[in-house]
């Protein structure tokens, strides 16, 4: 990679100017909350080529997606929603749930459980690769009742017997930490207990609440204006992501109140205490602690996006948090002129448990992320973006504007993409609505859909629905 020019980037909430220049070496981490704790030290960004050979959804075939990627003793599980798998000429039918082998030739198992519905979240309890914790929504598997929530064996796919499996409504995120399931989504009981509504701990061997948290989420983050309304079913967790040193944990949702305390869209919680407690990390460029413009901050994004902050992730010491956003523009500014705020942008933010402002603030010109992950090195974004850099345009190219669609490799210290020799963007992909990213030591595995056909990463077919970059 090589350094390049002069760009105009939000930093700290002033427009400056910023050289990019090559990293250091980059250590490579998990971003999936499910993934194991931090792998070894790796040497630069990824490969922008992808790895060929790795299974794939039919890309001509119904719209289906991958939601989550996870890895356990040398295995990838992926879950989603989808019926039918391709690798190597081969065709699979497999039902929102299938594995393989995490290197070349990258062999699909004959894992295969039967899930009714989509399955948006998979985590494994540290080493234990023996059972996976499945998340999402659906009524059964292989038949036998299990209410969007359940743990199965990972050679038979069979319910594991003892443990509950009973929500009320969807789940969307899993993490295995402490020796406590960490549960998030739209469900008000759990396994019969309805004391933590929309995110609870529950035990790995019987899924009942084990009283680690006691959050009292409440709230909907939502406003509206004339016939321009955000509409939804009130309180849920959408997300999190567990920090390297597996003390600290951010979660994204639609909420207002978080352990008594007023947070919006996403909050840090301490994992160290117990029960868990919310800690002082937050801002007032997401929260509207300081209001709206002019005095404020432009907070709100567009009205059916006002949710907007859907992940997130650790920098390798724990010391940065990167966000990955979607939101339009703010609802009211135009969308003509410069970018303001976090909608359809990436952001840096330091870790520390008070208020906080921005590092620095890159705009996609108004095109959505749901995917982020970061080395020392670089920070990975994916979802529909045009652009890799556009902070004078919406749905347009701006003044100096850096076509780069799908996905984008960004400075990790300026923000700024990162380019080839010949001035490109290094990382490109189909704009595939990529939802998960997870990084190894061996590289970047990327979750996504075949979303209008889309089957390109890094220029190379074959690739719907999961792509893998490998360190050189």
């Amino acid at each position: 990679m090589r350094p390049v020019g002069l760009w105009k980037i939000r930093w700290g909430g002033l427009a400056l100017t910023s050289v990019l220049i090559a990293g250091a070496a980059g250590y490579p981490v998990a971003a999936s909350a499910a993934a194991a704790p931090a792998p070894a030290l790796t040497k630069g960004e990824v490969s922008p080529t992808p790895a060929a050979g790795t299974p794939a959804l039919q890309f001509n075939g119904p719209r289906e997606r991958i939601r989550q990627l996870a890895m356990c003793g040398g295995i990838m599980y992926a879950a989603g929603d989808f019926s039918t798998i391709v690798q190597n000429g081969r065709t699979y039918t497999r039902q929102n749930l299938f594995s393989f082998k995490a290197t070349a030739p990258y062999t699909v198992t004959s894992w295969a459980p039967a899930v009714n519905g989509i399955v948006n979240s998979i985590a494994f309890d540290g080493t234990n690769c023996a059972d996976a914790y499945i998340g999402g929504m659906f009524t059964t598997v292989n038949g036998d009742s299990a209410h969007n929530l359940a743990e199965i064996s990972t050679s038979t796919g069979a319910l594991a017997a003892g443990f509950g499996h009973s929500t009320s409504n969807q789940v969307e995120t899993l993490a295995v930490v402490k020796g406590h399931l960490l549960v998030g989504g739209y469900f008000k009981w759990i396994n019969g207990s309805e004391r933590d509504p929309y995110f609870a701990s529950v035990s790995p061997a019987t899924g009942h609440d084990d009283h680690f948290l006691d959050l009292k989420i409440s709230g909907f983050y939502h406003y509206c204006k004339g016939s321009k309304c955000t509409t939804g079913t009130g309180s849920s967790i959408y997300n999190q992501q567990v920090s390297h040193g597996r003390t600290l944990d951010l979660v994204e949702g639609d909420f207002t109140s978080v352990g008594g305390q007023p947070r919006q869209q996403i909050f840090m919680l301490n994992l160290a205490t117990d029960p868990a407690t919310v800690t002082g990390w937050t801002s007032p460029q997401w929260d509207g602690s300081a209001g709206n413009l002019p005095n404020g901050y432009p907070y709100q994004c567009y009205f059916n996006e006002a949710f907007y902050v859907r992940s997130a992730a650790w920098s390798p010491n724990d010391q940065t948090i990167y966000l990955a956003d979607t939101g339009y523009h703010p609802y009211n500014l135009s969308a003509s002129g410069p970018r303001q705020g976090l909608c359809d942008a990436t952001s840096s933010w330091p870790a520390t448990q008070t208020k906080v402002f921005d590092n620095w603030i890159t705009y996609t010109g108004c095109y959505s992320l749901y995917s982020v992950a970061a080395n020392n090195n670089a920070v990975y974004v994916a979802g529909h973006p045009k652009y890799a850099y556009d902070p004078d345009g919406c749905k347009s190219a701006g003044p100096g504007a850096i076509p780069d669609a799908g996905m984008a490799g960004l400075s990790a210290s300026t923000g700024m993409p990162l380019l080839k020799k010949d001035g490109k963007p290094m990382y490109t992909m189909s704009r595939a609505n990529a939802d998960d990213m997870l990084l190894t030591g061996k590289g970047l595995w990327i979750a996504s859909s075949n979303r209008y056909g889309s089957q390109y990463c890094g220029l190379r077919p074959g690739h719907s629905g999961i792509c893998y970059l490998p360190y050189p």
